[in-house]
């Protein structure tokens, strides 16, 4: 059992994630945590250069099951370097994606399908999942038009059609079914405060039951 708190957002690009994490890492530290922000591909040295090849734009030929490999590897080595020791050092750990969004992006999106990706993950996240996953429900279409709104050039995944994230977005939408105990489905269409009332309610109870 992890000694810290372990909570990941998922959701499709452009689903609110980065603003809520910010206020829910301000609210912990408020509460007497440590609080240690990480993402996903990346986080380590190793990982970040594993990420610039994921979202590169020239790497168009990528194949799936590669693509898997690849979130895998860098993810093996976030776990095993960054969140472990994090977490029994009853540190707050919040990750912005982690093995839901393999099993979203590569599973449904890819077509691997999640049993697949969920063999080769349990070896990357070596029994380590989150205490609690708020899965950011925003429609792909919605999503992906607020992304394009900041005017930033989009990543190899985030370029992909609208079929495929639509995909991605079913795949949220059927793990959040899958695993209720654990997934909880923040509805984002949504005043940003109204939002975080709704996360900071689930960390509350998380918090009590731990003690803290």
């Amino acid at each position: 059992m992890n000694e810290g708190i372990f909570i990941t957002f998922e959701g499709n690009d452009g689903s609110g994630k980065t603003t809520q994490i910010g206020l829910l890492a301000d609210y912990l530290k408020q509460r007497g945590l440590e609080v240690l922000i990480l993402r996903e591909p990346g986080g380590t040295s190793i990982g970040e250069k594993i990420r610039d090849i994921l979202l590169d734009n020239s790497n168009q030929g990528m194949c799936a099951v590669a693509e898997m490999l690849l979130y895998a590897a860098s993810r093996a080595q976030l776990v095993s370097t960054i969140i472990k020791p994090a977490l029994a050092e009853n540190k707050a750990v919040i990750c912005d994606r982690f093995v839901d969004s393999s099993m979203a992006y590569q599973g449904i999106g890819r077509g691997l399908g999640t049993e697949k990706v969920w063999m080769v993950n349990q070896l990357a996240i070596d029994g380590c999942l989150p205490d609690i996953t708020f899965f950011m429900d925003v429609d792909a279409d919605t999503a992906m038009a607020r992304r394009n709104a900041k005017g930033e050039e989009a990543d190899r995944i985030e370029s992909e059609d609208m079929v495929f994230h639509r995909r991605v977005y079913s795949g949220y939408l059927e793990l959040a079914k899958s695993f209720p105990d654990r997934i909880r489905r923040i509805d984002v269409n949504r005043n940003p405060d109204a939002v975080f009332a709704e996360i900071r309610g689930y960390v509350d109870e998380l918090l009590k039951k731990a003690g803290r």
